[in-house]
């Protein structure tokens, strides 16, 4: 199977245009090299692709014949991410004042902080 088509098919990318992209950017490696888009997906490659702010790995261990569903990935994918990758990320979300999603509106004390950090003096 093509890579472009396995990172979709194992739902690391949303479209395999996005893939391709991604592929072509550098932002995708399969045992440590750039590859190319058609590069046939062998079982035991590992593959590390950069979502958004983290680096996924992944150990290919199979091919899907279509985009499998999230609970079916497991059986096509090994992930080998790091948990440092995860508290990185959770680190760099607390410095720029992340708020998440479905935490309500600002309080009182929140507003003055997101005005001090903007230089925002305010009216």
């Amino acid at each position: 199977m093509r890579l472009d088509q396995w990172l979709w098919a194992v739902r690391l990318y949303r479209t395999r245009t996005v893939a391709t992209t991604a592929i072509r950017s550098g932002q995708v490696t399969v045992d440590g090299v750039a590859p190319k888009p058609a590069m046939e997906v062998r079982p035991g490659q590992t593959v590390a692709a950069q979502t958004g702010d983290i680096t996924r790995t992944y150990r290919v261990i199979g091919a899907p014949k279509s985009r499998v569903g999230a609970p079916l990935v497991a059986g096509f994918a090994e992930d080998l991410t790091p948990a440092s990758e995860f508290e990185r990320v959770k680190q760099l979300a607390e410095q720029s004042g992340f708020r998440p999603r479905g935490a309500g509106r600002p309080t009182k004390k929140d507003r003055r902080q997101i005005i001090r950090w903007s230089g925002d003096v305010g009216d």
